[in-house]
């Protein structure tokens, strides 16, 4: 059985969290239907272009008002705060002290390399990968082989992570070992149960690499 050597995660829904609330309250404030910003912002081909660098997150944001008609909510909305898992980064601080290679692979745009840097992620974990610089989203498979070619990493050598199971597929074809993330306590098991251990469990003398 190959060993795992790195563990990849998710960014949004895993790593970060945004606040739907926000969200809503914009829409209020706006008089705009529940759910009429996102129903836009997340529909093809926009989301598509944007995560795939075609377009840049200003120009989705613009776009974004102007399908509205409401240029103010769409920028509202863009400057949306979001909330770092500390439970999560304590684990992927564990993992790098224990050895393995952490990294982080989302469906982002131009956007992405600021909003990490603003909580010290890029410090915390070997590599970022950006949809938008590849060129290619997850599921697709040359995302991932993206990431595996700049880590000089195989498939069955990575643990892969993300809130959507829908994304997991292209990570299954290139023989990693997959987790559809629901909870910090229920990553911690999968990774134990896939020979991952944290340094905080190497120190007890438990799986030492």
């Amino acid at each position: 059985m190959t060993e795992i050597r790195a563990v990849l995660f998710d960014l949004d829904g895993v790593i970060r969290h945004f606040h739907p609330e926000h969200v809503a309250s914009i829409e209020r404030e706006h008089a705009l239907a529940p759910g009429s910003i996102e129903s836009f912002a997340f529909s093809t081909p926009v989301i598509d272009d944007v995560t795939t660098g075609r377009i840049t997150r200003a120009e989705w944001v613009r776009a974004i008002g102007e399908h509205l008609a409401a240029p103010a909510a769409a920028e509202a909305w863009g400057r949306q705060p979001f909330t770092p898992d500390d439970a999560v980064l304590e684990l992927v601080d564990e993992l790098r002290a224990a050895g393995y290679t952490t990294a982080v692979l989302t469906n982002g745009t131009d956007g992405v390399p600021g909003e990490v840097a603003s909580f010290g992620l890029p410090d915390r974990v070997d590599a970022v990968f950006s949809s938008h610089a590849i060129g290619f989203t997850k599921p697709d498979v040359r995302a991932f082989r993206h990431v595996l070619d700049a880590l000089g990493l195989d498939g069955p050598e990575v643990f892969f992570t993300d809130d959507s199971a829908a994304k997991l597929a292209g990570a299954v074809e290139l023989g990693m070992t997959v987790h559809h993330y629901t909870s910090v306590a229920a990553l911690r098991t999968a990774l134990g149960a896939a020979g991952v251990r944290p340094v905080t469990e190497a120190s007890t003398g438990r799986g030492i690499r």
